[in-house]
C-alpha cells in the first residue's frame, strides 16, 4: 500500500511534486502563464545565461533528494 502525501518524507514529497509538474510540463501549451510569471522566467533565464555556472544539474539535485529518503 503506497502512503498518503503526508505519510511520505520531505524529500518523497518533492519527487513526487516534481512528477508532477513534469506530467503538466509535457503539456506546456495547457499550462497558464501570467506576464509576472513569463517575465520572473526571462529574468532568471538572462540570470542563467550571464553565468551558467550557477545551475546544478537536475539529476544531482534529484540525486541529492533521493540519498535523504
Amino acid at each position: 500500500m503506497k502512503p498518503t502525501f503526508e505519510e511520505m518524507s520531505v524529500a518523497e514529497r518533492i519527487l513526487h511534486v516534481q512528477d508532477l509538474w513534469d506530467r503538466i510540463a509535457a503539456e506546456p501549451d495547457d499550462v497558464p502563464l501570467s506576464e509576472d510569471l513569463a517575465k520572473e522566467l526571462d529574468r532568471r533565464l538572462a540570470a542563467h545565461r550571464a553565468d551558467p555556472s550557477t545551475a546544478i544539474p537536475w539529476e544531482q539535485v534529484k540525486a541529492g533528494l533521493s540519498r535523504q529518503q
